[in-house]
């Protein structure tokens, strides 16, 4: 854990506030992970993480899968069923043609969406985007079927690449790291100006998460991120949930949990809509 993870919380989450992105990672001998990685996983056990949420007041969890584990979800799972089944969900990484009794088990167990994950620095590619519709699509009639929706991560380029599928599905999604869209390009940037107007003018469906600052802004100052922020909140602040993005990975020792939840209180100093964003939100897309 680094030091910044040990920062002191400037203010406290309300009553039922979710953390709605977050990672488990448990020891190695028991949960291998994948070749070809980007970063080596750190040990980040259950009980460390429910320690830092607590300090900040917490008492809602979404697990999400992390990539180092690509499609085996049994270090998430096994956290899960650890826990209260009321107080936690978690969005998986499955193949599109999992059968359905998988995914009947994995709803029980209060998983309710599934990753369209794709590296952050992934370089931008003609047809990639397109390679990846018959998957997004197969899991787009899936997940409306049974009431999941799709969480996108990606770098920006693939973000834009990807809008015109996104306003075609079925099923709620949800974006992080505000589309991977850098803060040093501004808020005037057109593809962040496009994730604005899908927000603005859609049905209702995209949700964006503020999750990942570090990703997207240079800590410790962040610089462009809260311009950024607050273009969010104007267009759709019913349909933000925030992320700790816990353990951090690479960037554990630039940043962490705590200082996070605090940048969230500088950027929506509003008490409503800071109870938007981390209690009745994820209330909703989550079914809490």
């Amino acid at each position: 854990m680094s030091q910044l993870q040990e920062a002191v919380p400037t203010w406290r989450a309300p009553a039922g506030a979710c953390d709605s992105h977050f990672h488990v990672f448990g020891k190695a001998e028991q949960y291998p992970v994948g070749g070809g990685l980007r970063y080596r996983p750190p040990y980040a056990p259950l009980e460390e993480y429910l320690a830092l949420a607590g300090s900040m007041g917490f008492e809602r969890f979404v697990f999400v899968q992390p990539s180092a584990y690509a499609r085996d979800n049994s270090c998430m799972l096994d956290a899960m069923r650890a826990m209260d089944p009321a107080v936690v969900r978690g969005i998986v990484d499955v193949d599109e043609d999992v059968a359905d009794s998988e995914l009947a088990s994995l709803n029980a167990l209060g998983v309710r969406g599934v990753r369209i994950n794709v590296s952050p620095v992934q370089p931008e590619a003609t047809g990639f985007a397109e390679a990846m519709l018959p998957r997004i699509e197969r899991l787009d009639a899936r997940c409306h079927e049974i009431g999941w929706h799709l969480d996108f991560l990606g770098p920006g380029w693939l973000t834009s690449a990807l809008m015109p599928a996104m306003k075609k599905l079925k099923c709620d999604f949800s974006i992080a790291h505000m589309g991977m869209y850098l803060a040093r390009d501004g808020v005037g940037q057109q593809g962040f100006q496009d994730l604005l107007a899908m927000l603005r003018h859609g049905e209702g469906k995209c949700w964006v998460k503020f999750t990942g600052t570090y990703r997207m802004a240079v800590a410790p100052d962040f610089a462009g991120a809260e311009p950024m922020a607050h273009a969010v909140v104007e267009a759709a602040a019913d349909r933000i949930i925030w992320g700790s993005d816990y353990p951090h990975l690479s960037f554990a020792d630039k940043v962490g949990s705590v200082e996070l939840f605090n940048l969230l209180g500088q950027w929506v100093p509003d008490d409503a809509i800071r109870r938007k964003i981390l209690v009745d939100n994820p209330r909703r897309l989550f079914g809490f």
